[in-house]
């Protein structure tokens, strides 16, 4: 069990905070938290205060239960702990005390009516002697939900998962009046000399230089800095919020007082997951009259300034000190807004309109149509020879020149929409290679300013992969207007070859922000991280799935690279290791029940003359019920497959596999989601209106 240690960071807490349904102390109840009966149960110790999981797998001689060899399944050593029902049409804010010993994993996520699974908001799987604290944001909604929390304790002796305390209150986490002895979360980053101190009280000293507060009567707290420890020039002293769950564009202001300001330095910046800064404000010199912090007149300044980060981050206050006379800085209510400070701020650019899968056209991208060899919108119908689009295998991408053009020497540009400067981008597509013998001119990306002048070239193909779509990442910025344009050059008839590209994406920040940075969503499984919970059924086949990347060994089946990007990984069966008839069953998570329907959507690829069969299978009661089922070869390509169903009790999904007449038999799958709701509509048109699309058959 858990050794108690003393907390004190909520020690004190002052009688007009509001804490909002959900809240909870776990003093001498769990406040309406309740153990979800499917998994492990949370222990409450009332003389700790706290709530608690042991791993559960020891007997009382501390022996393992399970037989040598057998994995932990996925619900085993878990426990899922469930708030009360709420529904807040105000942004808050969740402040979790927590403590994991040993090993573990902890996870708050939110669970809503009609899902089959939580939604992740916070994880962690930091260790620690002592009690944690985290700053969890929940945005407005009209729909109630409830706040789940997943503790799994490690399976080492004395792994266990604790948490202290749960608060919420209205705001956002960034929002701090420090009245609360937990600092919202705010820390200082530990310098030897100069440091943020919390300051104020009715407790005050009377000799003191920092200014008394400007709220709660002059009684209230605030955050100070001082420079009568400086020793050396530049001595630094950082404030840092945590880092937000969500992305945030919009107004933050606070209230500031400074002395000696030829002294010191103050500047706020924001920091992002990749740990790049940018500075958002810095106090001018000017805009101070008076420099005796003894003086009662001195008044706070109040400062509002734009965020425009669609993407998590950290607010650090930064004060720099030159001398130990460099003077002092106090900070007091951080607020924030969604909306901008200013009416005439730009709002921030959604660069979405550069998106496009070229289903049903070739959206805001454009060529010139003086160009010898323009990029032309082709599909491909399911066959053996050819791979097909990205999208959904059926559906359509646009492809450069071909090596069976009579004609050479000639270039292919696509342009795309106009993207403002001093903005960071981050651009993704999918692309495919056919014929070339060189690929340093097969495929580059340029950055084109507004007098239509090539500026910089971001990104040059060097990947020798064949037929097979290779997704990639570019993070660019350019200090004007510009657009991307995608060339591809044909040198010459005997080094020519064929460019596909397909699924072009353009979001705001660094590409790192967006891919291995932020949380998985639950239901989504890629297999690039594992296998999602996703386990073998031991009992009802004779084969497995197996977790692969690349080709698989046997020439004339399979797939040559996975759907996500290529050169990541997927599941499938290896027919040369079973008999012909042999099945394997590769089984999901528990999943809840819901009274709507659900979609499921997955790809697959049945490659070789020998295939057999794949079906999804809906589990529920012991009893497996077929949803989708496909026999035989399919295509070379990998397949878009959606399946709907319906089901008001906790079930699993299962994918079978049963192997074909011969080896070349194997069947994989890959890119797996589950949603709540009907299936879309994305039947794919294989008619496209004239001079737009070309089959090739």
């Amino acid at each position: 069990m858990l050794p108690f240690y003393l907390f004190t960071l909520f020690a004190t807490v002052q009688a007009q905070i509001q804490h909002l349904p959900g809240s909870c102390s776990f003093e001498s109840s769990t406040c309406g938290y309740t153990s979800d009966p499917n998994f492990l149960s949370w222990t409450l110790n009332k003389d700790g205060s706290f709530i608690s999981v042991d791993p559960g797998l020891e007997d009382q001689d501390g022996q393992d239960e399970r037989s040598e060899g057998e994995e932990r399944s996925e619900g085993e050593g878990r426990a899922v702990l469930l708030g009360p029902s709420m529904e807040q049409e105000d942004w808050s804010c969740l402040r979790l005390v927590y403590q994991l010993s040993g090993s573990g994993f902890l996870q708050v996520q939110q669970r809503r009516e009609g899902e089959s699974f939580d939604r992740a908001l916070w994880s962690t799987q930091t260790a620690s002697d002592s009690w944690l604290i985290s700053s969890i944001d929940l945005q407005n909604s009209t729909e109630p939900y409830r706040i789940a929390i997943d503790g799994r304790p490690g399976e080492s002796k004395g792994s266990s998962v604790a948490i202290f305390e749960i608060r919420i209150n209205p705001g956002y986490c960034l929002e701090c009046d420090y009245e609360e002895s937990h600092l919202c979360g705010y820390r200082n980053q530990w310098n030897t000399n100069v440091n943020w101190y919390r300051g104020g009280g009715a407790a005050r000293d009377t000799q003191s230089n920092i200014p008394y507060v400007h709220t709660h009567n002059g009684a209230g707290h605030y955050m100070y800095v001082d420079s009568v420890h400086a020793k050396t020039f530049q001595e630094v002293a950082k404030l840092v919020s945590a880092m937000t769950t969500v992305p945030m564009s919009g107004c933050l202001s606070f209230q500031y007082q400074r002395g000696e300001e030829r002294g010191n330095l103050f500047s706020v910046y924001t920091r992002d997951q990749a740990g790049q800064y940018q500075e958002l404000w810095r106090a001018d010199p000017e805009d101070q009259s008076l420099n005796d912090w003894t003086a009662t007149t001195l008044e706070w300044i109040p400062v509002q300034v734009d965020i425009k980060a669609p993407f998590p981050l950290q607010v650090v206050f930064e004060v720099t000190f030159n001398s130990p006379r460099g003077g002092h800085v106090a900070l007091d209510d951080i607020a924030f807004s969604p909306e901008f400070c200013s009416a005439e701020t730009e709002p921030t650019f959604d660069p979405s309109i550069a998106n496009c899968d070229f289903e049903v056209g070739f959206c805001h991208y454009t060529q010139d149509q003086m160009e010898r060899s323009p990029w032309k919108r082709v599909s491909v119908k399911p066959n053996i020879y050819r791979t097909g689009d990205h999208t959904t295998g059926a559906g359509s991408f646009l492809l450069a020149h071909s090596r069976l053009s009579p004609r050479a020497g000639y270039i292919s540009r696509l342009l795309g929409p106009p993207l403002p400067g001093n903005m960071k981008y981050c651009l993704r597509f999918h692309y495919s290679l056919r014929g070339f013998l060189q690929t340093d001119q097969a495929l580059t990306v340029y950055l084109q300013g507004q007098s239509g002048i090539i500026q910089d070239r971001i990104w040059t193909q060097n990947d020798k992969s064949r037929g097979v779509w290779i997704a990639t990442d570019i993070t660019f910025q350019s200090p004007q207007a510009a657009k991307v344009v995608f060339v591809s050059t044909c040198t010459n008839f005997w080094d020519c070859g064929s460019v596909a590209l397909d699924d072009i994406s353009v979001s705001l920040g660094d590409c790192d922000l967006t891919a291995g940075l932020l949380l998985s969503v639950p239901g989504h499984c890629n297999f690039e991280m594992g296998h999602c919970g996703y386990i073998q059924d031991k009992e009802d086949d004779k084969g497995d799935w197996v977790l692969v990347r690349g080709p698989t060994p046997t020439s004339y089946t399979g797939p040559k690279g996975d759907h996500t990007t290529g050169v990541g990984y997927y599941m499938h069966i290896e027919a040369s290791n079973m008999l012909p008839g042999q099945n394997a069953r590769l089984l999901s998570s528990p999943l809840r029940g819901s009274s709507g329907p659900q979609c499921l959507r997955f790809f697959y690829q049945m490659y070789g003359s020998g295939t057999g069969e794949l079906s999804i299978h809906l589990r529920q009661d012991g009893k497996d019920v077929l949803l989708w089922k496909h026999t035989g070869e399919q295509s070379i390509t990998w397949l878009k497959a959606t399946v709907e169903y319906q089901s008001d009790q906790q079930h699993q999904v299962v994918f079978e596999a049963i192997r074909g007449s011969s080896i070349r038999s194997d069947i994989a799958i890959d890119d797996i989601v589950f949603e709540s709701g009907p299936c879309p509509d994305i039947e794919v048109k294989m008619t496209h209106s004239p001079g737009n699309s070309n089959d090739i058959e």
